[in-house]
């Protein structure tokens, strides 16, 4: 699953503030009613003036560093799976509802894909343990049970930032030869 993003913003989308070096930055996902996918990034402090027009998939914080000149844009501008994992999974980003329902659905996807290891029970309660293979980090997953009704949210969530399904085309009718 990939998707290509707009890069970050370098000023608050609430008061045109410009980003500083070790600011708090909420970036928020929404799919607007045209259907495109728009970023948008504002500081902490503004966050609760942000409010952006579409559904929200997902919403989190980042401390904002200004990118360095060997950094590769079109890199970051792909949003994978992974990155949008590690993304949810950091430490600065505030677990909501639905970053936790989105981060239990990418673990079981990463750990398909063999990126993650189950090692299982966190310390903390009602989460769970897992390891990233490349980087041998660790990352506490919400041990959410999974329901319909979870991957009912999930699908919502997820055709925010990968559109609906397309229709599937009417069968053919054949034509029946008279005898």
């Amino acid at each position: 699953m990939e998707l290509n993003l707009q890069p970050r913003a370098a000023t608050c989308f609430v008061s045109g503030q410009p980003f500083q070096e070790g600011d708090r930055v909420v970036s928020v996902l929404t799919r607007t009613e045209a259907g495109a996918v728009v970023r948008t990034d504002a500081l902490e402090a503004h966050a609760g003036q942000l409010a952006p027009a579409g559904f929200v998939a997902c919403r989190w914080v980042q401390v904002y560093k200004p990118a360095g000149r060997d950094e590769h844009p079109e890199r970051t501008l792909k949003l994978t799976a992974e990155n949008l994992f590690l993304t949810l999974t950091d430490p600065a980003t505030l677990p909501t509802p639905e970053t936790d329902r989105l981060v239990r659905f990418l673990a079981l996807l990463l750990e398909r894909k063999r990126l993650l290891r189950p090692k299982g029970p966190a310390p903390t309660a009602g989460r769970e343990l897992y390891e990233h293979a490349r980087e041998k980090t660790l990352h506490e997953v919400p041990a959410i049970e999974l329901t319909p009704e979870f991957f009912v949210a999930v699908q919502g969530q997820l055709s925010v930032l990968v559109g609906e399904p397309k229709p599937a085309a009417p069968a053919p009718v054949a034509a029946v030869a008279a005898p």
